[in-house]
């Protein structure tokens, strides 16, 4: 459901308002606030639910988080995915303006995990801001360059590294999510977010769990020894 922020300036309970999501805002003249905020929607997408891709806006422009949680990731033609990022609330993406940022010349996939609720900033709107505010245009290239360390991160993981070591690294880094060890997650979750086949992750889940790393339940990957899994990932 898309609602034009403009009518809707109060902040819903438990998000972020659209002040406090934009970094230029006070940087922004009384002009440029106005063109914001009419020009900002709110939307709200379900688990699963495609925000941008091939099946969604051709070019949404900047996306901001208010609540939820959106993963961003490259399909090939062959339909096999890799996980580039994620971003949370509070977060802002702008790989989704390829038609202002010209340099961005790959396609990327932005998909909903929980229900999330966003503002958009549409590519108009942001090309203005650009033209007339350098702080906005300096903000915007400079996440993107931060993006693109993350998605250079995801490439050097599938390229160089050993599946042993790519699944023990996403293992270990979802132990900030679920701090007690028990990771919920299922094999086929895991084999699209590392960009590989779910029978492969299985094989390589049951090794772990021989070695004593790890312990497979339905749904649940507990960790069983977290020093063993980090040296694996390092």
């Amino acid at each position: 459901m898309l609602k034009n922020y403009s009518d809707d300036k109060t902040k819903l309970d438990g998000m972020i308002p659209v002040r406090q999501l934009l970094p230029f805002w006070d940087d922004l003249t009384a002009d440029e606030k106005e063109l914001v905020l009419n020009n900002a929607i709110t939307a709200h997408y379900e688990p699963g639910q495609l925000l941008f891709g091939s099946d969604g806006a051709l070019c949404l422009g900047l996306v901001a988080v208010r609540s939820g949680s959106v993963r961003v990731s490259m399909i090939s033609e062959e339909g096999r995915e890799i996980l580039l990022y994620r971003i949370g609330a509070g977060e802002i993406c702008v790989l989704s303006a390829s038609c202002v940022l010209k340099q961005i010349t790959f396609e990327v996939h932005m998909e909903a995990e929980v229900d999330t609720d966003v503002v958009i900033l549409g590519s108009g709107a942001l090309n203005i801001l650009m033209e007339s505010n350098m702080k906005v245009e300096n903000f915007v290239y400079k996440l993107t360059a931060e993006r693109f360390s993350d998605v250079m991160w995801a490439m050097q993981q599938l390229l160089f590294y050993g599946f042993d070591r790519r699944l023990a690294t996403y293992l270990y880094n979802a132990l900030a999510e679920y701090p007690d060890g028990r990771i919920k997650t299922t094999h086929e979750q895991i084999a699209k977010n590392i960009g590989s086949a779910r029978e492969v992750v299985t094989r390589m889940l049951n090794r772990f769990a021989d070695e004593g790393i790890v312990e497979l339940q339905r749904g649940v990957i507990i960790v069983k020894d977290k020093e063993a899994l980090k040296a694996l990932a390092d």
